[in-house]
């Protein structure tokens, strides 16, 4: 039998900002709304603690669209809330070009209970071959009332 003792730093599959994809030069964002003070590319964007937050309440789109297929290997999402108790859902979806169906990748869903749970953090080890198009939704608060979505970074690697 071979055996190797696992240590803490071999099981985070978190990756260095060095390696992710850079969505500014390689993708179009588009979102469905976004506060002044919130733009989605301080989600996007290495270096940027701030996040991106809607304008608007309820369930709200966000969709990269990559100039050029793209192969996926490890997606990171990180979504914080430190104001309101909640019950969030994110899908995310992918597609080979903008007229194709969008295939669903994951559904999510976990509760914010501020201020002892404040924070998710989403490590994905996927194979998406081709990608054109990655959308995430998110349902703010399923329970239907008007929260305000927020994600405080989003990271694609190859």
């Amino acid at each position: 039998m071979r055996k190797k003792l696992i240590n803490e730093s071999e099981t985070n599959i978190s990756k260095p900002e060095s390696d992710y994809l850079d969505i500014e030069q390689l993708a179009q964002v588009e979102v469905s709304s976004e506060c002044s003070d919130y733009p989605i590319e301080s989600a996007l964007l290495a270096g940027s603690s701030v996040g991106w937050k809607a304008a608007d309440p309820g369930n709200q789109v966000i969709r990269l669209i990559f100039d050029a297929p793209q192969t996926i290997k490890h997606i990171e999402l990180l979504f914080d809330e430190s104001e309101v108790a909640r019950t969030q859902e994110f899908v995310l979806l992918w597609c080979m070009d903008k007229t194709s169906i969008f295939q669903e990748i994951l559904r999510q869903q976990f509760h914010f209970s501020p201020p002892l749970t404040t924070r998710q953090s989403e490590n994905y080890v996927v194979d998406l071959n081709q990608l054109k198009v990655l959308e995430l939704n998110i349902i703010p608060d399923i329970s239907r009332v008007q929260s305000f979505a927020k994600l405080t970074k989003l990271r694609l690697y190859k």
